[in-house]
Parts: C-alpha cells; structure tokens; sequence
C-alpha cells in the first residue's frame, strides 16, 4: 500500500499492486488494473519512488513479530549457543 493525495488534498491509501501505469498530463495520473484513472498531487517519480520501495519491502524484509513489535529493545532476551 502506498499513500497518496488526491488533487482536492484528501491523502488516501492504494494498493500499489494495483497499478497498470502512470503518467504526466500536466497532472499525474495513475491508472489502476481495471481501467480506473486516479489524477494524484504526486510527480509521476514520486509514485514510481513509493511502488518500487513498497515492492522492496514486500520482498525483502519479514514481518515482524508482534512481540518484538512493542517491546524495548534493551527488553529483547538474548539467546546464547
């Protein structure tokens, strides 16, 4: 999921799987896989910039688990061999 701004100023969130393309027609323009237009605040670079991080932590990084989520970090217990 990506944020983004609608031209009105309203932030909503989108499904960055989602998207077939986006382009520059003095707005930017993101258009979704059923055919749907959204015109956004972002620059074209901007939305590309939030797809591909998103896309990278999607792929690269586990979740993480919800103990350690809330936890101090100096509360963690060590383990060792």
């Amino acid at each position: 999921m990506i944020k983004l701004t609608r031209l009105d100023g309203e932030a909503f969130v989108l499904n960055a799987e989602l998207i077939r393309y986006v382009e520059r027609r003095g707005d930017t323009f993101v258009t979704l896989t059923n055919g749907e237009r959204l015109a956004v605040k972002e620059t074209m670079d901007e939305v590309v910039d939030r797809s591909i991080a998103y896309q990278q932590r999607k792929h690269f990084l586990p979740p993480m688990p919800a103990v350690l989520q809330s936890a101090p970090t100096d509360s963690i217990p060590h383990t060792t061999s």
